[in-house]
């Protein structure tokens, strides 16, 4: 039995892939046997991130994560984002000499830019210096790795993703029943970095359904008001969604892996998306799902994919193994523990 924290500035109520991966894996670790601690801003006074209120910074201090370490005696400490509290364990790590490693899952560079006039390789250098003391950086694929090698990172390996198929699953089509048809489905932040304005341009028939909430909703559901924005849901309610569409729409060029494509795929549906970082690693079937830099010709091809081929493709992602994956990179604080005990 080992003890781990995890540190990260993302986290309930937070819905989004890095928030569902910590807790997937917290959870499986547990079923190995270890203790999981997350370090997160439920423990701290908060504010509104600028332009996207939906996510909330911590306002803890070098001490505050002193306390917690000490608290917790891990035996590993992983750091999971870049923000506030990653920089505060970051400076705890290094006062004490302690090994750590980290992760990253957002684009986060491509997603400052759509936002603020910042270019892009001023936030890549940042994420080279916070990520270059790590003793590994976990990232979601192979693309990913390449990616960031060219940008000058090192220590960064392969980390896949799962899917819960106890929650996601097939079965009959309960919703939708009223609109025309396909069922074009697309999940996630209802924001600018995601491209669902890609997905609401298409000129296809039948009706395009967005699933998720966001700083972008209300100009979007102004701008379109022929398509169907249902706002978030989670659990039976968002499995539905997926199980009732007849192709899952990914349009994001900036996401690192995209766990909604796997979410999507566990319960049958094919998935249409842009032959960009995140598809290019999940879509590894063709029988699965289709991309095309155009994308309504992605989404007329995955329609014509069967429910038995998507499945059979999903079921190579798990949580254990990403769990056993995750468990295998990370660095003991004590040099004289082995990883592997």
């Amino acid at each position: 039995m080992k003890r781990i924290l995890i540190v990260t500035d993302a986290w309930h109520p937070q819905v989004n892939g890095v928030v569902r991966c910590l807790d997937n894996i917290g959870d499986e670790l547990r079923t190995f046997g270890h203790v999981v601690d997350y370090l997160t801003p439920e423990r701290f006074w908060t504010m509104p991130l600028p332009t996207y209120p939906e996510i909330r910074i911590s306002l803890a201090h070098l001490g505050h994560v002193e306390d917690v370490i000490d608290e917790v005696q891990p035996h590993f400490i992983h750091i999971a984002t870049e923000g506030p509290l990653g920089l505060l364990a970051r400076q705890v790590c290094l006062n004490r000499h302690l090994p750590f490693t980290t992760s990253y899952h957002t684009r986060f560079a491509e997603y400052i830019a759509a936002r603020l006039p910042v270019p892009a390789e001023w936030s890549y250098a940042y994420l080279r210096w916070f990520h270059e003391a790590a003793a590994r950086t976990m990232v979601p694929t192979q693309s990913v790795v390449v990616d960031l090698a060219q940008r000058g990172f090192q220590g960064v390996v392969p980390w896949t993703r799962g899917v819960d198929r106890a929650q996601f699953f097939p079965a009959r089509k309960t919703l939708f029943g009223e609109l025309p048809g396909p069922h074009m489905v697309c999940v996630g932040r209802v924001a600018v970095e995601k491209n669902v304005e890609a997905f609401l341009q298409l000129d296809m028939p039948g009706s395009k359904i967005v699933v998720g909430d966001g700083p972008q909703l209300d100009e979007l559901r102004a701008r379109y008001p022929e398509a169907h924005f249902v706002g978030q849901k989670t659990g039976a309610e968002l499995a539905a969604h997926y199980q009732s569409a007849d192709v899952f729409v990914f349009p994001s060029k900036t996401d690192t892996f995209g766990n909604v494509m796997l979410e999507a795929m566990a319960c049958g549906v094919p998935v249409a998306a842009y032959p960009v970082i995140g598809p290019i690693d999940v879509l590894t079937d063709p029988l699965a799902g289709r991309m095309n830099e155009r994308l309504d010709i992605a989404v007329t091809q995955a329609l014509s994919l069967k429910r038995e081929d998507v499945l059979r493709h999903a079921a190579r992602f798990t949580w254990a193994e990403c769990a056993k994956m995750f468990f295998d990179y990370l660095a003991p604080t004590d040099s004289e523990i082995s990883v592997a005990a």
